[in-house]
C-alpha cells in the first residue's frame, strides 16, 4: 500500500509530480495515521510524525515520490455577509468567542459549517447568511503549531472527534488534548 509520510502545506513551494488526489470533509482533515482512499478509490496510508489539520491544497508527499493533493469537500456551510469591515470584525469575533471554525472568503465573507443555533446568532447579530454547499477551509487558530504556551491547546481540531464515513477506518492517533470540556457552542474565557 502506498505511504504518505509528510505534510506540504499549501503555502510551501513543491513541485513533486501529483500522483492523486484526496477529497475530505473539514472534520475528516485533522490526522496523523489512518487508511484512506484518494479520489480514484486507490487506498493509502497516511502516516504522519503528529496530528496535522490539513487544508485544501496541501499536499502530502509519498514514500515512493509524487504527492497527493489535499482537497476540501462540499459540505453544509453557512456564508455569512455583514454590512462592512466593522461589523464583519465584530462577527467574526462573536463566532470566534464560540470556539466555532471559521473561514475568511477572499471577498471578506465568512463562512461556518451550517448550525442553526449559530445560523440565528448571526441573523440577531444584523448578518446576512446564505445556506450553501461549499468547500469548508476555516483559518487555523494562532496557536496552532506554536507547540503550548497557552493553556488551551490550539494545535488540534475541536470538532475531530465527528464520525467519519464508512469508507475510513479507525484514526488511531487523534490528538485529544484539549484540556476542558465545554457544550459545542458555548463561550468560555480563559
Amino acid at each position: 500500500m502506498r505511504r504518505a509520510f509528510e505534510h506540504i502545506p499549501v503555502s510551501q513551494s513543491d513541485t513533486s509530480e501529483v500522483r492523486g488526489t484526496v477529497t475530505l470533509a473539514f472534520a475528516d482533515r485533522h490526522r496523523r495515521r489512518i487508511r484512506l482512499f484518494d479520489d480514484a478509490g486507490d487506498a493509502f496510508l497516511l502516516d504522519l510524525a503528529h496530528a496535522v489539520r490539513l487544508g485544501d491544497g496541501d499536499r502530502l508527499r509519498l514514500v515512493d515520490g509524487g504527492v497527493i493533493v489535499v482537497r476540501a469537500a462540499d459540505e453544509n456551510v453557512l456564508t455569512i455577509t455583514c454590512s462592512g469591515p466593522i461589523a464583519t470584525a465584530k462577527m467574526a469575533w462573536h463566532i470566534g468567542n464560540r470556539h466555532t471554525p471559521l473561514q475568511v472568503l477572499d471577498d471578506g465573507r465568512l463562512r461556518i459549517i451550517n448550525d442553526h443555533v449559530l445560523r440565528d446568532m448571526v441573523i440577531g447579530l444584523g448578518g446576512v447568511v446564505d445556506a450553501e454547499i461549499a468547500p469548508f477551509d476555516p483559518l487555523n487558530g494562532a496557536y496552532h503549531g506554536l507547540g503550548g504556551g497557552h493553556g488551551h491547546s490550539h494545535g488540534n481540531d475541536h470538532f475531530a472527534d465527528q464520525s467519519h464515513g464508512p469508507d475510513h477506518a479507525h484514526d488511531d492517533d487523534h490528538d485529544h488534548s484539549h484540556p476542558h470540556a465545554h457544550a459545542a457552542g458555548e463561550p468560555h474565557d480563559h
